[in-house]
């Protein structure tokens, strides 16, 4: 048992570490094992219930100042005499006099609770949380690992060393990599590979997939070199199966979540146009509810809330769409350090182009905003000038990459061909480098020709040379391949057998990686579609329907036995609130449909551009 350094922690352990044994923590214990925490346990726990009382120390006074404004503004009940008040008067609630202190007290008392056991609650989530993640991840990478495995079995019958060498290549094998390199970890601190081997296995979240294959593993391998290799040849066909059959269902889970997107996106439109014509019968919808609320009315609650809801439908289903995307289907861009070295790659890096693009943004805003425009429209022109710039930069990234890969594709199986025939790598590559028209690959693979013509004899430079190459093609499907010809090569596999592996695999994942796209592109549709779909309805209805209400209640008078609220239709209120529902409808309908096509970027732009859609659409109609 590890106890905490600082000064909080303990405090916190002091106080709350016994809270480790209860029972209500077995659950946790047994999540807390899965999920990668680097903190002890109880000291975990100790945070959480230091963390709990400190929110429940906050939401019970919250809760008793809000509760009576709450309970205010609830039609029939009203507030009465029940206890002396500061003014000599009593103050109760209802009709069953209970007094104002009781009711904060039991108000206090509740927010209290429901402010701790939430709190702690969500504790045991996370865990739960960070033990599916590392499952979804070591699902992804296992297969991609064992191939790697495989191929460094040609070379090395050294666990240690194989497993050190996926470790290495955690860009490429994600969560796998982490669990060999906790299996090396747990055998440092046992002196024995079999037992990290087994303690890994133990604590794993994948009881169904890693688990089984480090026992075997284990097993395998004190039968010798041929048996081991047997075994990852078969154990790599068997994942890959598996690995395809569950890209089948998350496909119909993603077919799924495609048709509640359009449900959820489309109901609370039609929701607004019906509130809209409800309110012209329903007076009381355009009441205020005062009580501290001011002039805010139901029907105000309702459609801004609508426009909440709406996003937050639009940003769940984008996470659920990225989450089931394959991790090397999802670029990732890092920074470079230094405000010049931002500047300078803004064009050609989308991490970049989005902190270059604030400064457009806020520009665009002041700008707006100074030469009369209103709020929302300042905002949304804001909102389009960042989006937009930084999806086209992610885009042209994207198809430059797609381009490389191509090539990458046909450099692999050139080299393979030189190599199978006797030929050194060096001189293969150079052959190709000579031969072969590459495209955009061309002066990469000239870079790696001529450093490969130099290290010839030197491991550590031809590794130096190969991960220069890596990193100036920059492409997720280039980490995953070459890596694996860098760790086979340096552990001293067969140069002929590790190109044949290479081939394959390259092959495979730049066929999934089509596949996906192409899959994809139906999910980018639906949000295109939903997004107009929308438009088209909320413009028709302001145009029509609600000028036919305006005229109507303005015409009606006393008396003619049909008489409307004149003030139950205003024109420009309810054009902006139609703005605003329709604008978080794009801004759903974009995440989604970029989400599907190739992640957080395109997500910005194609809600850019549908903002961007609506904007106009509006203030061509003069809804704006």
């Amino acid at each position: 048992m590890t106890r905490p350094v600082s000064a909080l922690d303990r405090a916190a352990y002091a106080l709350f570490s016994r809270r480790a044994d209860a029972s209500r923590h077995d659950r946790n214990r047994e999540r807390y094992r899965g999920s990668g925490v680097q903190v002890p346990f109880d000291v975990f726990v100790a945070r959480l219930h230091a963390l709990a009382w400190l929110i429940a120390a906050l939401a019970g006074p919250a809760a008793a100042a809000l509760a009576p404004l709450a309970v205010a503004a609830l039609p029939g009940v009203a507030l009465g005499p029940g206890s002396a008040g500061a003014g000599g008067e009593a103050t109760a609630v209802g009709a069953g006099g209970v007094s104002m202190l009781a009711f904060r007290a039991g108000a206090f008392a509740v927010g209290a609770f429901v402010g701790h056991r939430g709190t702690t609650a969500l504790g045991g989530r996370y865990l739960a949380w960070r033990a599916r993640a590392r499952r979804i991840g070591i699902q992804r990478t296992l297969p991609g690992a064992v191939r790697y495995l495989r191929a460094l079995s040609t070379g090395t019958d050294d666990r240690r060393t194989m497993l050190a060498k996926v470790a290495e290549n955690r860009d490429a094998y994600g969560a796998t990599a982490d669990a060999a390199g906790a299996v090396l970890a747990k055998a440092e601190l046992t002196g024995s590979l079999n037992e990290g081997l087994r303690l890994v296995a133990r604590d794993t979240p994948s009881q169904d997939t890693l688990a089984p294959f480090l026992m075997k593993f284990r097993e395998h391998a004190t039968q010798g070199p041929e048996e081991l290799s047997r075994y990852l040849r078969m154990e790599s066909r068997m994942l890959g199966h598996r690995q395809a059959r569950e890209r089948e269902r998350a496909s119909g889970f993603l077919e799924l979540v495609a048709e509640l997107f359009v449900v959820l996106l489309v109901l609370p439109a039609l929701l607004v146009v019906v509130l809209s014509v409800m309110s012209v019968l329903t007076p009381s919808l355009n009441e205020p509810l005062g009580a501290g609320l001011g002039a805010v009315t139901p029907r105000a609650i309702i459609v801004y809330g609508a426009a909440v809801f709406v996003a937050a439908v639009g940003a769940l289903s984008a996470a659920v769409v990225v989450s089931l995307r394959p991790v090397a289907a999802t670029p990732e861009y890092e920074r470079p350090h230094g405000v010049g070295a931002t500047f300078a790659s803004a064009l050609s890096n989308p991490a970049s182009a989005s902190v270059v693009a604030v400064a457009l943004a806020a520009g665009v805003v002041v700008i707006a905003w100074a030469t009369g425009a209103s709020a929302l429209a300042a905002l949304t022109v804001g909102y389009v000038a960042y989006a937009v710039p930084v999806g086209v930069v992610a885009t042209r990234r994207a198809r430059r990459d797609d381009a490389k890969d191509r090539e990458l594709k046909d450099f692999v199986h050139a080299v393979s061909g030189h190599v199978s025939l006797g030929r050194p790598f060096p001189d293969a590559v150079a052959r190709v480098a000579d031969e072969v028209d590459l495209g955009p690959l061309d002066a990469d693979v000239a870079d790696l020709a001529f450093a490969a013509g130099l290290t010839s004899t030197d491991g550590d430079l031809r590794t130096a040379a190969l991960d220069r190459f890596v990193a100036r093609v920059g492409t997720p499907l280039s980490e995953q391949t070459m890596r694996l010809v860098t760790g086979a090569l340096d552990a001293g596999s067969d140069t002929e057998t590790v190109f044949e592996t290479l081939q394959t695999e390259v092959g495979r994942l730049h066929h999934e990686k089509q596949s996906l796209r192409d899959e994809m592109l139906v999910y980018a549709a639906v949000g295109w579609t939903t997004a107009i779909l929308v438009v088209g309805i909320v413009v028709a209805v302001n145009l029509y329907v609600l000028d036919s209400f305006a005229q109507l209640s303005a015409v009606s008078t006393p008396g003619t036995g049909f008489v409307l609220d004149p003030d139950a239709v205003n024109v420009s209120r309810e054009h902006r609130r139609f703005y605003v529902v329709t604008q978080a409808t794009m801004l759903a309908s974009g995440w989604f449909a970029g989400a599907a096509s190739r992640g957080k970027y395109d997500a910005l732009l194609h809600s850019g551009l549908l903002v961007a859609f609506a904007y106009v659409v509006f203030t061509l109609g003069g809804l704006l």
